[in-house]
């Protein structure tokens, strides 16, 4: 081989080398095997973002969900460090985007429950400080159908009375932290089923009474009816009371005081 076609054999090896480490899941197989993750790795992160399978990043659910339309799942991230956001999403959902958070002061994690309208990769990807995204997930399979039935809350005038209530409760953590769940009355339609707008929760906000930012929650559509969020917050960061503020995507505000 000649000097000059060994010098341009290195040159691109050296390249291909550089590419996989920009971007290591464009190479890396896919854990959960779906023939989806090509389409995933294209909608929802940048073309340049940098995005690696990254099994810190935790994210529990049933094996097999019985009911569609109401899946508990919970994700951890507090194994990475300097976690800005985490965008949580299902590859075979109609609606791919379930969630996204920001934990401002509280630890990187969310319980939360979700509509899936088939068996499907559930999975999170957490952005951290140096922009780079590590994903996790976990398969759930169900009979499906869960996306594309109208909400019970839909059919009741009930639901009016009560459009926004919250209910809560704190509880100690045995590291010295608190435990907040949190419930709000919604009928969270995804626009799917014939002849229902989609109406769902689009922000939530948790400060402490102070108002200080503990953490920012984006919903979209497939969360769950009447969403019910668990959050964990760190000892350094307990307080005496905390405060939710939010509105849905037709702009009806959600304010409440959860006092312990």
């Amino acid at each position: 081989m000649s000097i000059h076609r060994a010098f341009a054999a290195a040159a691109l090896a050296a390249g291909c080398s550089l590419a996989a480490a920009a971007d290591p899941a464009t190479h890396q197989p896919d854990p959960l095997d779906s023939p989806r993750w090509g389409d995933m790795r294209k909608e929802i992160f940048p073309p340049a973002a940098k995005v690696a399978f990254d099994p810190r990043v935790k994210v529990v659910a049933p094996l097999t969900a019985e009911n569609a339309l109401n899946v508990p799942v919970s994700v951890d991230a507090s194994a990475l460090a300097d976690v800005k956001e985490v965008l949580v999403f299902a590859d075979f959902n109609p609606i791919t985007r379930i969630v996204r958070f920001e934990p401002a002061g509280a630890h990187p994690g969310l319980g939360f429950r979700i509509k899936l309208q088939q068996s499907s990769p559930v999975r999170a990807a957490a952005r951290t400080g140096d922009g780079r995204w590590h994903v996790g997930g976990t398969w759930v399979n169900t009979t499906g159908g869960g996306c594309t039935v109208p909400s019970t809350g839909s059919a009741s005038p009930e639901w009016q009375k009560r459009l926004g209530e919250v209910s809560s409760r704190v509880w100690p953590k045995q590291d010295g932290g608190e435990r907040i769940r949190l419930r709000v009355i919604h009928p969270e339609d995804t626009g799917l089923a014939a002849g229902v707008p989609a109406f769902y929760i689009q922000s939530l906000d948790l400060a402490d009474a102070a108002g200080t930012p503990l953490m920012h929650i984006e919903g979209f559509e497939p969360l769950a009816e009447n969403p019910v969020f668990t959050v964990d917050i760190p000892a350094s960061r307990s307080a005496a009371g905390y405060r939710i503020g939010g509105r849905d995507n037709n702009g009806n505000a959600i304010t409440a005081t959860i006092e312990k």
